[in-house]
């Protein structure tokens, strides 16, 4: 059932809110969801992957009115060891500085150097081992900063992407269908080979990034079918200018390959649910007694009237970041993304986009 609106900027049906993976850059993640709960909109469905499910688990995993205080103090911990010192700042070193930091100690709640990888990358010491770095501070955390309780009593849907280092095989865990655990995020943020896999069910998980960064299908295949508009937090830059210096070109792969053609996924969705609003209207010309056919029912019932409306949310480029802004754990890097976040968003939350003119043939309506 849609929602009543009581504001004109509040959205009149389900709210989802859908996170790309991207390390430190999800602070901008963090950013777009205070824009959201500033204007009273609280997602009804949030899903994940990578540094997403972390921030999609502290969102589901609290009340509305506890939500922003626990991502502000992840965000605070991650970012606690980063040095400050004017004097590296003045040689221009402060990044790289912060960069050694973070890969040889490791971030503060979230993950710190494995010993067994000083024993080299050969020795066989199992794929929950294999990784350079353990992920048991981000276990700590998430004990202490998401109530899996909550999240398991349907308060707020919950869906984390991991792929399954066995079959190569995305899958999308959802509260809706299992009791999730902390095992769940943990895999959804299992990136190789920084970080090791996750057992579930007997399985071996990693980050669902390497698959599919971008988990909107989840969102659009589901099924039953629902009116939503669906904020999407994304981090990686599509489109940019073209690399002119190895550094350049590594930070472009990066983008590439981490936006996961986020906007052709869209494209092609949205021929998909054009199609399934012809078939409706098709069913609708269709005498009764045909209609009244099992065959008929099964055929129409691919058919839907459904509305989505996507609001990408892209982080902006930062001056002077690279390659390595994904692991650019700075007080001010974090800052500066979060304040990205909160901007972007309250621009388009105070347009309103789905309230705007569209064709309801389309079954998904892109606002760029």
């Amino acid at each position: 059932m849609p929602k009543p609106q009581t504001t004109a900027c509040e959205p009149p049906s389900r709210v989802v809110l859908v996170m790309q993976g991207g390390g430190a850059l999800g602070a901008f993640q963090a950013g777009v969801y205070e824009a959201m709960h500033s204007a009273g909109i609280e997602p009804d469905w949030v899903v994940g992957t990578s540094i997403g499910a972390i921030n999609a688990a502290l969102i589901a995993g609290n009340k509305p009115e506890h939500r922003l205080d626990c991502l502000r103090e992840f965000w605070d911990m991650v970012s606690s060891a980063s040095t400050s010192s004017s004097l590296w700042n003045t040689f221009g070193m402060l990044n790289l500085v912060h960069n050694m930091v973070t890969v040889t100690n490791g971030v503060p709640g979230f993950f710190k150097p494995n010993p067994s990888a000083l024993m080299g990358t050969h020795l066989p010491v199992g794929v929950t081992q294999a990784s350079f770095y353990s992920t048991e501070p981000l276990r700590n955390t998430l004990c202490e900063l998401a109530n899996f309780n909550r999240i398991n009593a349907h308060a707020t849907r919950l869906t984390l992407g991991a792929v399954n280092a066995r079959s190569g095989q995305m899958r999308y865990f959802d509260s809706r269908d299992t009791a999730l655990t902390i095992d769940h995020v943990m895999a959804s943020g299992a990136l190789p080979p920084a970080f090791p896999a996750v057992m579930i069910d007997g399985e071996p998980y990693w980050d669902g990034g390497i698959y599919s960064n971008t988990p909107l299908e989840v969102v659009m295949d589901d099924n039953p079918r629902q009116d939503s508009v669906i904020f999407a937090a994304q981090l990686w830059q599509q489109e940019g200018a073209v690399p002119e210096t190895i550094a350049q070109v590594s930070s472009r792969l990066k983008d590439i390959q981490y936006a996961s053609r986020a906007e052709s996924h869209a494209a092609r969705q949205q021929q998909i649910h054009h199609l399934r609003h012809i078939v409706r209207q098709l069913g609708g010309l269709l005498p009764p007694a045909v209609r009244a056919k099992p065959e008929a029912k099964a055929l129409l019932g691919w058919g839907c009237g459904t509305v989505m409306h996507l609001l990408p949310m892209q982080a902006p480029a930062l001056s002077g970041e690279d390659h390595t802004k994904d692991i650019d754990f700075t007080p001010a890097g974090i800052r500066a993304r979060w304040r990205a976040g909160v901007e972007f968003a309250q621009r388009r939350i105070d347009a309103a986009p789905w309230n705007d003119p569209f064709d309801p043939m389309l079954g998904i309506v892109v606002h760029k």
